[in-house]
């Protein structure tokens, strides 16, 4: 899987989660920040998302992750941000595997 697929995985989960809560979804696009611009995309549903991408990508994203908040600047990640931060989580998670083989 590349970058861009991940992206593509978490645009359908945060489609399929607010449509699954019968709530109104944005386009989504690159720009777009889950926490902030979409309807009721709260520290609630974060959590949920990111298990459900989890499983989507078959890859372990740990529970105390906030892909959605830089904790450095405590804003809102964009869908392009937040795609470029689980990509480089999971190059982390598989290089720390490697070298320890």
């Amino acid at each position: 899987m590349d970058q861009n697929t991940l992206k593509q995985k978490l645009i359908a989960v945060i489609g399929q989660i607010q449509s699954a809560s019968g709530l109104p979804c944005p386009p989504l696009t690159d720009a777009t920040k889950p926490v902030g611009d979409i309807p009721k995309f709260d520290s609630k549903v974060w959590p949920v998302a990111t298990t459900i991408l989890a499983t989507e990508i078959d890859a372990p994203i740990p529970n105390d992750v906030n892909i959605f908040i830089d904790p450095a600047t405590k804003l809102p990640r964009s869908i392009d941000e937040t795609a470029s931060f689980v990509w480089q989580l999971l190059k982390k998670q598989a290089d720390t595997a490697a070298a320890t083989a």
